[in-house]
Formats: structure tokens, sequence, C-alpha cells
């Protein structure tokens, strides 16, 4: 049986929208559900907070909001948390000025000081607490780079310690055209090998053809040490959804991504998540093929090579969405919907791993 909690609501606390959601269950077995607070409307940019909720009871309630990073007056978003073998809880998270618009950016009008920058930070103490930021774009963003956005939803620590946090960006553009074509979103990968101190780009994924472009990316270890990453394509391949697969914990892909049509779904962010007992791989997002609506999860018994339907939400507005590990019993989705509009709560689900399986 599953239960239902509201963390966000639009319009409450202060922010006029909540978006962007990711969660993460600490070494104590605290639930952080972190999320965009957009301040004045449910724009993509202007002034934005990385807000975060604490549930000590698996998800049934939650604590006060708190602010987990912010960026003065103007953005802080796309959180990737990920829980570490220590502990530790890192935050990546982008920064960039409140009038710098995705558009601007992807036309090359915004200057880098004042576009997508890239930073992180740590909690010890189970999320209450956090340490000063770092900013690490240098190390992992390219010059001539565009937009950038790390996954969104929650980030991995692989077995060997590797932290992966999946991510996208834009390339300039050629000829006529002005940055803002599909076909120059492309994807790549933050690596750190020592628990977040310093960082690299992994797999790097351009291609500029049109077939399949990379956008939000989600990524989760298999039992056999491959990576998966499944990711949004805007583009004309079948499907609105690929894949990829990582031998070397992120470092290359064994292939480009191609097109994993078995996951019907709409343009829309999802989420991955392998609970490894049982061996599953579970998918988080909308199911309808065209429109954010009717959340669901689907599971591959094969590491994503196939996939079947396992538990539907509702048929209602949703979008973006992230997975969660609650406890042997139970599995989380931290998601956005509504009933009249996809954007209206974040919700937290939780189910079943007997249903799921």
């Amino acid at each position: 049986m599953t239960e239902t909690s509201v963390p966000f609501r639009a319009g409450r606390e202060g922010y006029a929208s909540f978006r962007i959601p990711a969660v993460v269950a600490t070494a104590a077995g605290t639930l952080l559900a972190f999320c965009e607070g957009r301040v004045d409307s449910a724009a993509d940019h202007g002034h934005i907070d990385i807000v975060l909720k604490r549930s000590t009871d698996g998800g049934r309630t939650w604590g006060p909001l708190e602010v987990a990073a912010d960026n003065n007056w103007h953005l802080a978003g796309n959180p990737a948390p990920v829980v570490l073998d220590t502990g530790r809880i890192l935050l990546v998270y982008l920064r960039n000025h409140a009038d710098a618009t995705e558009d601007g950016i992807l036309r090359g009008e915004v200057s880098d000081a004042d576009g997508r920058r890239i930073w992180v930070r740590y909690s010890d103490d189970d999320g209450v607490t956090w340490s000063t930021s770092k900013e690490i774009t240098a190390q992992v963003k390219r010059p001539g780079w565009r937009w950038y956005a790390t996954t969104p939803g929650h980030a991995i620590q692989l077995g060997t310690g590797r932290v992966v946090v999946p991510a996208n960006h834009t390339i300039p553009p050629t000829g006529a055209d002005i940055g803002t074509e599909a076909r120059y979103n492309s994807g790549h990968c933050l690596l750190s090998d020592d628990r977040g101190e310093t960082w690299r780009i992994g797999y790097v994924d351009e291609n500029t053809d049109g077939y399949i472009n990379v956008n939000e990316t989600t990524a989760a270890e298999l039992p056999d040490g491959r990576v998966y990453f499944n990711t949004r394509n805007d583009s004309m391949s079948p499907g609105n959804r690929a894949d990829a697969y990582s031998e070397d914990g992120g470092e290359t892909l064994v292939k480009p991504f191609r097109p994993q049509a078995g996951l019907i779904a709409p343009v829309c962010e999802a989420s991955v998540l392998h609970l490894r007992d049982p061996d599953v791989l579970l998918y988080s997002g909308p199911a309808d093929p065209a429109a954010r609506a009717l959340m669901a999860i689907r599971a591959s018994t094969d590491g994503g090579v196939t996939w079947r339907s396992a538990h539907t939400a509702d048929g209602l507005p949703a979008a973006y969405s992230d997975l969660v590990r609650i406890d042997a019993d139970t599995v989380g989705l931290l998601y956005e919907t509504g009933d009249f509009g996809p954007y209206e709560t974040l919700t937290f689900r939780r189910v079943p791993v007997t249903e799921l399986t």
C-alpha cells in the first residue's frame, strides 16, 4: 500500500514555486528532500534558492523548510546531492545571475561571470548545517560551453569510492544557427576520486547531427560495476529517452547514447535507481508519450535493456522526479505534480519494494 505526503506546495513558505526535486537517504536514515525554491515566479531564472526539508520517519512527515544553498538574490539551482560512504553529504549545484535566462545563455549573450557556474558544499551533521561553498567551474566546464546543468536529481558514489555527477551542456553553434537549436545539446559527467575535494570531466558526448542530443541525465551503478546513464532527448530519434553504459566508472562510454524507445515518455527529466537487493533497475518519469502527466515507475531486470511498467501514481499532470531507497521494504518517489498542472506541489510517495519487483 502506498502512502503520500506533500513536503512542498507552490505559494507557501515564502516561495512562489518549488521545482527540480532531488532526494537522498543519509547514513542515519534521514530523508533529505531538496528542490529549487523560486521566490517570485515559476520561471527558470530570477531569485532562486536551493531549499531542503528533512524527514526522520521515512517521508511520512517533514520538518521545517531550510535553505541549503543560496546566491544572494541571484540563482542557486540544480541540486545534485550524494551521500558518501563516510556519511558526508555532498551537494553539487549551479549558480548564475538572476537576469541570465536560458535563452540568453544559449545564444551566447551572457558573460561567463554571469552564466552557469558550478559549486559544491557539504554537510557532516545529517544535513542540519552546511559548509561554505567552493567553486569548481574551472575543473569541470570547458571554455566555450554555454548552458550547463547538473543532473537534476541525486548523484551517485560507485563501489570504488568515485563520485559521478551526470551533467549536460551546450556547445557554440555553427553557420547560421543561433545556439538554441536542440542539436547543440550535449552530455558529460563530473568525476571525483577524492570524495569531492577535486573534480574533473569524465565522458563527453557531443554530436550535432540532430538524431540524439543529450540533455538532463541520471545514472545508476549496476551490479557488474558498469554505470548506466539515461537521458532526456529532445531530438528526432525514436522516443524521447536515450541511454548509454560506461565500463570505466564514467571515464568513457562504451557507445554514444542510443534511443531507448522502450521507455514511453514526453520530453522531460527522469530518474533511475538500482535496488541491488533485489537486482532491479528502476526508472521514474511521466508515462504519457507527449504530455507531462501520468507519473510512473518502470522496472528492468536486465540492466536497462528492456523495461516494464511497475507502478503508476495516478493519471494527473506530473513532471520531474527523483527516486530513493528508504529501507529494505520501501522506495521513495519525490515528484512534481498537481490537480490541474504539474508544478503545484512536490509530492513524496512511499512505494513497497514488493510492488516494484
